[in-house]
């Protein structure tokens, strides 16, 4: 019995040591993810345009002065790129390198967009006026631009707009989930979020439409802000978001455990599947949640991926009937 112990102590250690190794390899490898997105009546001046976006990248390293990350990045032909929240692993940190220094080795910035998650810093300093905090502006004069209401592309007299998903819905001040800023209730900061949503209703109507969000927006929101009196959901084409992590740990055939979602009864403990990572569209709203780079610390000694790699995705436009 002694014998036949020791050998079951022996398989299950080398089990532990082969998944660990296969998890470090695994977490710091890049996959490409492409997904074709059909929009019903998408100017023929868009076919084929596409959208790189990179998410939830936590301070995450990949090689050195992020080398492998931005070598894939730029063997990428796109038109536009999105970063979609959490590209730092906390609202207190001032660790900027890593992003900058992705940012800086990046070539095609000639759209690029940024919105925030719920572990970036602060968005916006407020004394005496309204500025963009350090870290916006460090991100900006890098070009990638703060998403704060809107930017459009237009291509012979048609047009792509992107628009900050929170805002656009008449949703001022906090964004769902993100953590309220110090900010959050002054006057002169609630007075220019007005400002920018009101910029945003009086432009014309584009002929394409997509949000950044860092939260994916699940069926029970979707209820919720058609119903309410207060918020609106515009016409959109595509919703794109992050956050999830791909659900961060997963396990073959049963797929996510858990996704940091406050709108399940459940808390997000074993989501539906078809509603964690892809494309899934439910009433009015068609979006894409990319699983992200990073990993998150909610639970310290879980700051890994398992079986879920790495991920940037690149989504090329198609016209519909």
């Amino acid at each position: 019995m002694k014998k036949v112990g020791g050998k079951l102590l022996i398989g299950l250690l080398i089990i532990v040591v082969v998944l660990a190794v296969y998890t470090y390899w695994d977490n710091n490898r890049i996959t490409i993810a492409r997904q074709e997105i059909t929009i019903d009546d998408l100017p023929e001046q868009f076919e084929g345009f596409e959208i790189l976006q990179i998410t939830d990248l936590h301070e995450k390293v990949f090689g050195k002065n992020q080398k492998s990350l931005i070598d894939a990045i730029n063997s990428i032909n796109y038109d536009a790129i999105v970063f979609t929240g959490d590209m730092l692993d906390g609202v207190e940190s001032t660790n900027y390198k890593y992003f900058y220094t992705l940012i800086d080795g990046i070539n095609n910035k000639e759209h690029a967009w940024y919105v925030p998650g719920n572990a970036d810093p602060e968005s916006y300093q407020v004394n005496q006026t309204v500025e963009k905090s350090e870290f916006i502006q460090g991100m900006e004069k890098r070009g990638v631009t703060f998403l704060e209401n809107f930017d459009t592309i237009s291509v012979d007299g048609k047009s792509l707009r992107f628009v900050n998903f929170e805002l656009s819905i008449g949703n001022v001040g906090i964004p769902n989930g993100i953590p309220k800023p110090s900010y959050a209730a002054n006057r002169q900061y609630l007075s220019y979020q007005k400002e920018l949503m009101q910029e945003l209703k009086n432009i014309e109507e584009a002929d394409t439409l997509i949000a950044l969000n860092h939260y994916p927006v699940v069926d029970p929101r979707i209820d919720h802000i058609l119903d309410s009196p207060n918020l609106e959901m515009p016409d959109y084409d595509l919703l794109m978001a992050g956050h999830y992590h791909g659900g961060q740990i997963r396990l073959p055939l049963i797929g996510a455990l858990f996704v940091p979602e406050a709108w399940y009864d459940n808390g997000g403990f074993f989501p539906p599947q078809d509603r964690v990572k892809g494309l899934w569209e439910y009433k009015v709203l068609k979006q894409y949640v990319s699983t992200g780079l990073g990993s998150s610390d909610a639970i310290s000694f879980l700051k890994f991926r398992l079986f879920n790699p790495p991920q940037i995705n690149v989504l090329s436009l198609k016209r519909g009937n």
